[in-house]
């Protein structure tokens, strides 16, 4: 990876030494949340990562479960960021999943033979994963989507979550789940959001300016890392604060007032 294509983004998320001995993957055994509402979507900080999984090892894959989008809409925006996802297909490096059309049976129930059926999907893809490559990564592009398909059955999806945060530490993946924070209007904060976040290793929050619109500046992005130093014992929460700009071809992150 050529050192001028980082930013602040790739750097919080340890992607500065992506591709040396010392660092393969940075996200190994760890699972990103990335949280986002209606004024400002987050969903580019999976495209970023995902373009990222690509850039330089070639022993790392993706799974990716896609309720939110086909697989021609992720296409087409990788390869604005110089990525093609469907050569990376035809290598075996990513597995799409598209669940766009998924719903458990019986309308109004929980239904457990539905999310089973997804289990069964990651752990076919997982067992051929581990064959074939060293390092891999399972994405979720939105969980709300999961939920409604699982007909609200927040149980279930938890069920899904604690399975594939389990694969985290079994197997060493990244586990990557976008989900939106202001879909639930009761004001109460759910069981499947509070999980996510205490399991998260990482959370990225993506955010509206708090002074409004602006030309220069689509949102801010807050980045609590829970960095456990196994070697100490110790967990260190670090919390990192700028502001980002989507473009054509990436994003561009910097601190507050360094905009010119």
């Amino acid at each position: 990876m050529e050192q001028k294509d980082l930013n602040l983004l790739d750097a919080v998320l340890g992607f500065q030494s992506y591709g040396n001995k010392a660092n393969p993957w940075p996200l190994c055994g760890r699972f990103v949340l990335v949280e986002d509402c209606v004024d400002t979507s987050a969903a580019f900080v999976l495209h970023h990562i995902l373009k990222r999984c690509f850039s330089s090892h070639s022993s790392s894959a993706v799974l990716f479960l896609a309720f939110s989008h086909p697989f021609s809409h992720y296409d087409r925006i990788l390869r604005k960021l110089g990525c093609n996802l469907a050569a990376q297909r035809d290598n075996g490096r990513f597995y799409f999943l598209d669940m766009l059309m998924f719903q458990c049976p019986d309308e109004g129930k929980p239904n457990h033979d539905g999310l089973a059926s997804v289990f069964e999907k990651i752990e076919k893809v997982v067992k051929a994963l581990r064959q074939d490559k060293k390092f891999f990564s399972i994405m979720i592009d939105d969980i709300s989507f999961l939920e409604v398909a699982a007909n609200g059955s927040s149980n279930d999806v938890l069920d899904l979550l604690h399975y594939c945060h389990m694969l985290t530490s079994e197997y060493g993946c990244a586990f990557i789940v976008l989900g939106h924070k202001d879909i639930y209007l009761n004001g109460e904060r759910p069981a499947l959001i509070l999980e996510m976040e205490y399991l998260a290793d990482i959370l990225v929050k993506a955010e509206p300016l708090a002074t409004g619109l602006a030309k220069d500046v689509h949102g801010q992005l807050m980045v609590l890392d829970k960095d456990m130093q196994r070697e100490q014992g110790i967990s260190a929460i670090k919390i990192h604060n700028f502001h980002f700009k989507i473009k054509e071809n990436g994003v561009e992150c910097f601190y507050p007032g360094t905009k010119v």
